[in-house]
């Protein structure tokens, strides 16, 4: 018996909706990194780029549990000496919550070129619509 491989041709993508309010942000990027990966799949091959499409709604009210709004931090850096900036993750959620939420699944994926056409597949808005509905999404249940 041999193991099955799928083929980057014979992948199928379908949407997917994942609604964020409420809930940690952390588990709302576990799912949808497990989505865009294609982990849910019967023929997911880890070397093959089988995920499907991820739409995340409502990442403005996701939660951030403990005293991470006030003790965790955005860091970037210029590359030129005293070229940190810091953001706090409160001021991260009411300004850009769907940065916050789209490094929270980069995170949580591989670290390869799969992972950044992966990323291209997720769409995260901040309120509780989207312009996908052409492609007619199905809201993501199993948690």
């Amino acid at each position: 018996m041999s193991t099955y491989m799928a083929k980057k041709d014979t992948v199928t993508r379908k949407w997917y909706v994942l609604d964020a309010a409420g809930k940690p942000l952390g588990r709302t990027a576990t799912v949808a990194a497990d989505l865009l990966r294609g982990k849910h799949k019967v023929t997911y091959t880890p070397h093959v780029d089988c995920g499907d499409f991820v739409i995340v709604l409502n990442a403005g009210q996701a939660v951030l549990t403990g005293k991470k709004l006030e003790q965790k931090y955005y860091r970037t850096h210029s590359g030129w000496p005293g070229g940190l900036k810091e953001t706090k993750y409160g001021r991260l959620m009411e300004t850009k919550p769907e940065l916050a939420m789209s490094l929270a699944v980069k995170g949580m994926l591989q670290k390869n070129t799969i992972a950044s056409a992966q990323l291209k597949r997720l769409k995260v808005y901040r309120a509780g619509e989207h312009k996908h509905q052409a492609q007619q999404p199905e809201a993501w249940t199993a948690e």
